[in-house]
C-alpha cells in the first residue's frame, strides 16, 4: 500500500519497490493529521504563487494597454474668429464699391431682391456645387467602381473650383447688398466666417497640385474639405440670422 507525504510543494510516494524523493525521517513519518496539514499548506502556497503570477500578468496587460492609448488633440477656431473680426479696410472697401452701389440703387430693384438675392444664390452654390462636389470626393476615396471613380475624379475638381469662383464673386454681392441697405460690412460673424472660408478654400485649391510629391496630403485635403463645408454651413446659418435682423 503506497503512502504519500508532502513537504512544502514536494510529494514523496513510499512503496515497497520505490524510495521516496525525500529521505525518510521521523518528521516525514508523522501522523495522518500532520500529512493533511502539510498538503493543505502546500496547496495554499501554490495558490498564492499562482495568484501572484496572475496579478503580475494583469499588471503587464494594463501597462501594455496604457502604452497603446491614442491621444486626440482638439483645436478651437474661435480665437481665429475673434481675430478676424478685427479685419481692417472696411472704409477702403466701401469707397471702392461706392460707385457700383450707386448704380444698383439707381435700378430701383425690389427690396426683397436686394435683401435676399445674395443669400439665395449662395445657398444654391453651397448645396448644389459644394454638396455634390463633396459627395464626389468621398466616392473618389471609397468607391470600388473604377468607372465611377474616374468620373468623380474628373467632375470633383471642376465643381469645387466653380464653388470657389462663385463664392468669391458672391462675396462682392454680399458687400454690395449690405452697402445698398446702408449696413456696415466686416462687423458680423457672417462676414468673418466668409473671409476665413475663402482663405481655407484657397489653400484647398492649392493642395491637389502637391499630391504627387506628398501623397499624405490627400488625407489633409479630405479632412480640410469636410471642415470647410461645415464652416460654410455655419456661415449660411449666420447669414440667415443677419438677413432676419434688418
Amino acid at each position: 500500500m503506497a503512502m504519500a507525504t508532502c513537504v512544502g510543494s514536494g510529494v514523496a510516494v513510499k512503496t515497497p519497490h520505490y524510495h521516496p524523493i525525500f529521505p525518510s525521517s521521523s518528521f516525514l513519518s508523522s501522523s495522518p493529521t500532520s500529512s493533511r496539514f502539510q498538503v493543505t499548506l502546500a496547496s495554499q502556497t501554490t495558490r498564492s504563487i499562482i495568484e501572484r503570477k496572475c496579478f503580475v500578468v494583469k499588471e503587464d496587460k494594463e501597462e501594455l494597454s496604457d502604452t497603446n492609448e491614442t491621444i486626440l488633440h482638439s483645436f478651437s477656431p474661435l480665437p481665429l474668429l475673434y481675430a478676424a473680426a478685427l479685419l481692417p479696410g472696411a472704409g477702403a472697401v466701401t469707397s471702392v464699391f461706392e460707385p457700383f452701389v450707386e448704380i444698383v440703387k439707381s435700378f430701383d430693384l425690389p427690396g426683397w431682391l436686394v435683401h435676399w438675392g445674395h443669400p439665395g444664390n449662395m445657398a444654391v452654390v453651397l448645396f448644389a456645387m459644394g454638396g455634390y462636389g463633396t459627395y464626389l470626393g468621398f466616392r473618389i476615396r471609397y468607391s470600388d467602381d473604377v468607372e465611377e471613380k474616374a468620373k468623380a475624379k474628373d467632375l470633383h475638381p471642376k465643381l469645387l473650383a466653380g464653388m470657389f469662383f462663385f463664392f468669391a464673386l458672391g462675396a462682392t454681392g454680399g458687400v454690395t447688398s449690405l452697402l445698398t441697405s446702408d449696413k456696415p460690412i466686416f462687423e458680423s460673424p457672417h462676414a468673418v466666417t466668409g473671409v476665413i472660408g475663402l482663405g481655407l478654400l484657397t489653400i484647398q485649391t492649392i493642395l491637389p497640385s502637391l499630391f504627387e510629391g506628398n501623397p499624405g496630403l490627400r488625407n489633409v485635403h479630405g479632412i480640410l474639405g469636410s471642415g470647410i463645408m461645415t464652416l460654410f454651413l455655419v456661415h449660411a446659418a449666420l447669414g440667415l440670422q443677419l438677413g432676419l435682423s434688418y
